[in-house]
Order: structure tokens, then C-alpha cells, then sequence
């Protein structure tokens, strides 16, 4: 048991959990590891990064989303960070977490804290912090605080008490709206008539991009926009089958799309005005398309191991260097800070720009969606249905089981080992260890397994050029899984 005096809110007496950063910062379950405590002692590590690692006189901005409590760890999390000496700026209100991104560059602080689980469910909450680029920490960040983390940790390093008058209210919305209201032709969106839908999914990013529709003139609405810290009883990342309300909505009000973001609002979805789902890898390629191709803007690609090869094609069409990098947005952040890259995408929906910042960010993504759709006067069926045309299909699909650690490691070795030959009748011709392990089968596609970083989950990727042969190889690989 260790014993955590916080000055200026109660005691807490609790076994203190391991703590460990995944892709994108500390994510626990609510009142088991997850507490005021915990979050406390990872605050306390972040805290002490700053002062030996960043100009902490620069200030830290601290935000907060939906979830149950948010707001209150936010407060706690803000009186550790002044503790340090350093000043801190608190959201007086909900807001996503790209909007901390933005502020931190904004103001030129030293970094920021988000007390968000993304898209987790309900049960979840965590905590992200963003470097004073305006984005996820770089694996070298990371090292760091962990390293911070360990000393709080082991050696019982007591926070100091709070320096409340070094704590400030911020209104973050405001600046983050007129930054992002520069990035499109809203002239050539108005002349062409659309009307759109906005799913939040009682997420944190409610209301942004109606605002930004309606203060240009253009029609657009929103479903699930409270807040709700069980958001609607469905996960808050917007994939099938979590997005079947936006689906509706869009057929009914025969909008020409809909977008969604997940509960922190960095990852986008997208309903097709037919009511078809438009996955993140479809996204993503429509993107590329636009801003490399329609627009002709300078500068390579980078994506993640399990992101659609489809990409690779139109990086070749546009000829732009690809970078593939390893799953979490940090890999496309520091490749996007290092060189020029023009956009960079996760399979998760996370897609940022040079236009804007290396940062993921459902709104901007939303936003660029509909000024492509504006430029071709087409939906994104239709322009979807003209990247299959010329490029072939490309059918993904992902399946999640909950294992084990000790599960999961064993699958990993299993298709790491090279005893398996064939998925169904095709062919292993070679594997790939980036992150997780991917097997190319034949020429046709590949399939891929990887444990989660941040939940007792592995995750199966397939993409092949029929969905009905995506859909086998999961299944396969799903049984093969099951059987060891």
C-alpha cells in the first residue's frame, strides 16, 4: 500500500497500480486504476519532465473531455502541475483534446495535459500530454517521463503544495475555431450547396464543426451532441457498429454526409449521403488525393504499419516519398517535425497535416472532407468509386479479442515463427515485423496481428481485394488464435 497526502483535496490510502504509457499516454479503468491518486502521481511525473526538460516559465495548458470526474481530476492535476512553480492555464470548459494541441503551440507553452481516454469505453479514463510542438510526445518524451514516473514511484517523492494563484481560467475554444476557419475555400463550399451532419458521440468535440459550418453559411446539424459520460451505451470511436445512429440520421435528412469523432475528438468517421460507411483507410486515401493531387501541395507521406495500401499507390501516382513508420501517432508526429511531410494518417481515424500541426484532429480531417467533395461537386461514394477505378479495390477489416498478456504473447510468437505456410489456399510469401507481425499473402493482400498498447486486447488486420475474402482470412486468423 502507499499512502499519497495531496495538499488542498483528501487523502487517498491505495495500492498503487502499474503505470505505463501506451501509444498515446496513460489510460486506466475508472476507480480501480484510474484514480485522483494515480492520476496525481503521473501529473507529479509530468510535472517534474517539464522543469528539467522544457522552459516551464512558458506555462502548461491543461484540458479535460466528457468522462465521469474529468473535470475534477483536470483541477487536481492543474494544483500538482502549479505545485512545481510553473504556471498553469485550465479549460473552463470540455474540449478536445486537438484543441489543447493547438493552445499549447498557440500560447508557446511548455506543454499540455488532456485528462481524456479517447476512445475507450466509459469504464476508461487517462491522461495525454502534448509537447510544446503542439502534438504527442516523441518516444524520447516519453522515456523521460516514465524515467520521472519511476523516481515518484520508488522513491516516494512528495508533490509540493499547490500555488493556486499560479493557476488561470482559459477559454480554449475561441482561438482554436479561428485558426481552423483559415484552412479551407469556404467560398467554393458555399457555391456548392451541400448539406452535412456532425456525430459527436457525446464526445468532446460537440458542437465545433456545426459552428464552423454555420458561421459560413453552410447547412449543418448534429445528433448526440450532449454530454453523456456513457455515451449513449456505445464505445466512442467512430467505426461500425458504433456509428449506426449517424447512418440513420443521414439517410432520414438525406444530408450529403456525415461526419463523426470519437470522444476526444481526434479521429474521424464519415456516413456516404447512400448511407454507407466510409471507413478511416477511405479517409485517409481521399485526403492524400486531395491535398497531394487535387490541391498539388508539396511535401511526402507518412502512414502507419497497418494503415491500406492504397496509399502506397497514390504516393507513387502523386510521386511522393512514403514513410511507413510503427502504430501510434507519435511515429507520424516526429517524422512530421524531422521532414516534409504533407499529411500522415493512422488506421484508428488520427490524421494530421502540414497545413495545420502534427497533430490528429477529427474536425480539420471533417473539414478538408467536405471541401473535396465542394471541389468535384461529388459524394464520397462517388469519389471513393473513382479511386477503385483506377487503383483496384482495397477491402480492410479488423477484428479485437480480449486476451492476456501471456495470450497474447504467445500468439505473436506463433505467426512470428514461420511454421505457418498458408492463410485459407493463399500463400505467406514474406513477413514483417514493424509492430506486431504482418504476413503478405501472395499478392493479394496481407494479414496482421498486434497486442494492444493500452488495453489486454490483440487486434487482427486483414486487407485483401474482395471483402468477402477479408472477412475469411479474420475468421481464420480469429480461430487460429482461439485454438492455441
Amino acid at each position: 500500500m502507499r499512502l499519497l497526502a495531496l495538499h488542498g483535496f483528501r487523502l487517498y490510502s491505495e495500492a498503487v497500480t502499474e503505470i505505463r504509457f501506451g501509444t498515446d499516454g496513460w489510460r486506466g479503468v475508472i476507480a480501480e486504476d484510474f484514480t485522483f491518486a494515480n492520476a496525481s502521481i503521473v501529473a507529479h511525473a509530468i510535472a517534474r519532465y517539464v522543469v528539467r526538460g522544457e522552459d516551464a516559465r512558458k506555462g502548461m495548458i491543461v484540458g479535460y473531455d466528457h468522462r465521469y470526474a474529468s473535470d475534477r481530476i483536470a483541477a487536481a492535476v492543474a494544483e500538482v502541475s502549479s505545485a512545481s512553480g510553473t504556471p498553469v492555464w485550465l479549460a473552463d470548459k470540455p474540449c478536445p483534446t486537438p484543441t489543447i494541441s493547438f493552445l499549447v503551440k498557440h500560447q508557446n507553452a511548455a506543454g499540455g495535459i488532456v485528462i481524456t481516454a479517447s476512445h475507450n469505453p466509459y469504464r476508461w479514463n487517462g491522461i495525454k500530454y502534448k509537447a510544446s510542438y503542439g502534438s504527442s510526445a516523441l518516444p524520447s518524451i516519453v522515456a523521460q517521463i516514465e524515467k520521472e514516473l519511476e523516481v515518484v514511484l520508488q522513491k516516494g517523492v512528495p508533490p509540493l503544495p499547490p500555488q493556486k494563484e499560479l493557476i488561470h481560467s482559459l477559454e480554449p475554444r475561441a482561438p482554436y475555431l479561428e485558426a481552423l476557419e483559415k484552412l479551407v475555400d469556404w467560398k467554393r463550399l458555399r457555391g456548392a450547396k451541400l448539406r452535412f451532419i456532425f456525430d459527436p458521440m457525446h464526445g468532446s468535440a460537440a458542437g465545433l464543426l456545426p459552428e464552423l459550418f454555420r458561421r459560413n453559411g453552410i447547412p449543418c446539424d448534429e445528433i448526440r451532441g450532449t454530454r453523456d459520460p456513457r455515451f449513449g451505451g456505445v464505445h466512442p470511436e467512430p467505426i461500425e457498429p458504433h456509428i449506426e445512429a449517424l447512418r440513420q440520421a443521414v439517410v432520414k435528412g438525406k444530408y450529403d454526409a456525415g461526419f463523426c469523432a470519437d470522444g476526444d475528438g481526434d479521429r474521424i468517421g464519415a456516413i456516404d449521403r447512400s448511407g454507407a460507411f466510409v471507413n478511416p483507410h477511405q479517409i485517409f486515401a481521399l485526403l492524400v488525393w486531395h491535398l497531394a493531387g487535387t490541391r498539388n501541395l508539396a511535401g511526402d507521406i507518412a502512414k502507419t504499419f497497418s494503415v491500406t495500401k492504397l496509399i502506397d499507390k497514390l504516393a507513387a501516382k502523386f510521386g511522393r516519398k512514403l514513410h511507413e513508420v510503427p502504430i501510434g501517432f507519435k511515429y507520424i508526429c516526429e517524422l512530421m517535425l524531422e521532414q516534409d511531410i504533407l499529411i500522415g494518417g493512422e488506421e484508428s481515424g488520427g490524421i494530421g497535416t502540414s497545413l495545420y500541426l502534427p497533430e490528429r484532429d477529427a474536425t480539420v480531417s471533417a473539414l478538408f472532407l467536405a471541401e473535396l467533395m465542394a471541389w468535384h461537386g461529388k459524394s464520397l461514394g462517388e469519389l471513393l468509386a473513382a479511386l477503385h477505378a483506377e487503383f483496384g479495390e482495397f477491402h480492410y477489416g479488423r477484428v479485437d479479442l480480449e486476451l492476456r498478456p501471456s495470450q497474447k504473447e504467445k500468439v505473436i510468437v506463433h505467426f512470428a515463427d514461420g511454421r505457418l505456410s498458408r492463410i485459407l489456399d493463399l500463400p505467406i510469401v514474406r513477413r514483417e515485423d514493424l509492430d506486431g507481425i504482418k504476413l503478405y499473402l501472395d499478392e493479394t493482400g496481407w494479414v496482421m496481428v498486434r497486442a494492444s498498447g493500452t488495453e489486454n486486447v490483440l487486434r487482427i488486420y486483414s486487407e485483401t481485394a474482395k471483402a468477402e475474402t477479408t472477412q475469411r482470412v479474420l475468421e481464420t486468423v480469429t480461430q487460429i488464435v482461439h485454438n492455441l
